[in-house]
């Protein structure tokens, strides 16, 4: 494969700013960074260039639910209101309409700046709970989606056991999701196979959440794959912490941190509800924290101390989570007007004199590219994972390097994005995935029978 030259006015790099810089890209990554040259015939020209943003938290299926659940309820509707009606929903998914969901979750990940999904996949057997022949069947639908969609795909099978603390016995709700341990092993290898063909697919490890799963369990399932993701959901609802601290004594962080040795592996998706010596036993560990502040605002689950992480050196990234709305620009503004609303202040994720939005975003590619297992930036070896923005959109008029990530996450949004190259290739084009129309009407045509 010849191999291809992207020159940009100016490029965010890891180092910062730099003008006049001149990609090659070898086999889907990036082969060389050159700065301060001026380019050439053979160059593809743009304006400005940032590295893609990883998605770190995604469920595909949810996508399909977008909008389903605002209508109150008899009684107080919370997080588990929700999950109810998810458990309900999700009895009627197949295969091709995973990959159809699926792919259009993509479609409009890669038009907001997500280059990359961790997909946190625990829809695993058949409507009636039986195991479908290949373990990885509902897997492979997600591979197939990322394949005609061509996002970066991080396959993070769950392991589901339980329906509470202390091992209890799973609901009838959840009998898609559960297994046992060598089930779990068995689903770990054909999930590998399922994504075998796609370009820089990373498999990981995902215990659901403590509720689901047993200690012994736990440390089994962090030993299964020893360098690989291993993600879980923590401390994201007070009733979570409340049942933890009946259970154990310990509020959930505490307990994981005291029987299991965290490290950058590790992903701890929410941790919405931590206190003090919890948040710097995160940073010091060197895991990130997986914030997804529009689901966690839809869901009422409340507001992550991101400030004090921050002061703490702790790393954090953003992901979709439910997909009620796919927005990398909107998950982050969102992210610092929570932080503004608790801390009654501006610019609350940056330090004096920085922009916030280039603090946010920089965070955010290197924390998500971590949990995810991968490379993340402009720089050589890195898979060639870019967005470029619009210099004529109206909201970077008058800005220049820091200003124009401030525009695009506070002002402009998803509009301001003109292209992205997912691994060397263009797949979004005046903000517009090449594949939007013939994805757009499968989902269209399966959320028609699905809701009819």
């Amino acid at each position: 494969m010849a191999d291809t030259t992207l020159h940009f006015d100016h490029a965010l790099l890891p180092t910062g700013w730099a003008a006049d810089v001149r990609l090659t890209i070898t086999s889907g990554r990036i082969a060389s960074v050159e700065t301060g040259v001026s380019s050439n015939h053979r160059d593809a020209r743009h304006a400005v260039a940032l590295p893609g943003m990883p998605n770190l938290h995604s469920h595909a299926f949810q996508r399909a639910m977008a909008g389903l659940a605002e209508v109150r309820g008899t009684s107080d509707d919370t997080f588990w209101t929700w999950r109810e009606a998810m458990y309900r929903f999700v009895e009627r998914i197949t295969p091709e309409d995973l990959t159809a969901i699926a792919a259009m979750a993509q479609v409009e990940m890669l038009e907001s700046g997500f280059t990359r999904v961790g997909e946190f996949h625990y829809l695993h057997h058949a409507p009636d709970g039986s195991a479908y022949a290949d373990p990885a069947e509902m897997g492979a639908a997600l591979a197939r989606a990322a394949d005609e969609t061509g996002i970066g795909l991080t396959l993070l099978p769950v392991f589901y056991a339980h329906s509470g603390f202390g091992g209890s016995a799973p609901g009838e709700g959840q009998r898609r999701f559960v297994t046992d341990l060598d089930g779990f092993a068995h689903l770990l290898d054909a999930s590998e196979r399922a994504v075998a063909s796609l370009p820089d697919a990373v498999v990981g490890v995902a215990p659901h959440s403590l509720r689901a799963v047993t200690p012994e369990a736990l440390s089994t399932l962090a030993a299964m794959r020893p360098a690989a993701p291993i993600h879980i959901h923590i401390a994201e609802q007070l009733r979570e912490v409340e049942d933890c601290v009946a259970w154990s004594g310990q509020r959930p962080v505490e307990w994981l941190f005291d029987h299991n040795d965290v490290d950058r592996r590790w992903c701890l998706v929410h941790a919405t509800h931590v206190e003090p010596g919890e948040l710097a036993g995160i940073a010091a560990s060197g895991a990130v924290v997986g914030l997804c502040p529009i689901t966690e605002a839809n869901l009422g689950d409340g507001i992550f101390p991101a400030r004090a992480f921050w002061d703490a050196g702790g790393q954090f990234g953003v992901g979709s989570d439910s997909n009620v709305l796919i927005d990398m620009a909107e998950e982050l503004r969102l992210l610092e007007y929570g932080q503004r609303l608790t801390q009654h202040g501006r610019n609350i994720l940056a330090a004096s004199g920085a922009s916030t939005g280039t603090t946010l975003f920089g965070a955010s590619v290197s924390g998500g590219a971590q949990a995810l297992g991968v490379a993340g930036g402009i720089s050589v070896g890195a898979s060639a994972d870019l967005i470029s923005l619009d210099p004529d959109h109206i909201a970077m008029t008058g800005r220049t390097r820091d200003g124009w990530i401030d525009a695009l996450i506070f002002a402009g949004g998803r509009a301001a994005i003109d292209r992205v190259w997912r691994h060397g290739a263009s797949v979004v084009e005046s903000g517009r995935h090449r594949a939007r129309g013939a994805v757009e009407a499968r989902y269209r045509k399966t959320l028609t029978r699905l809701l009819g």
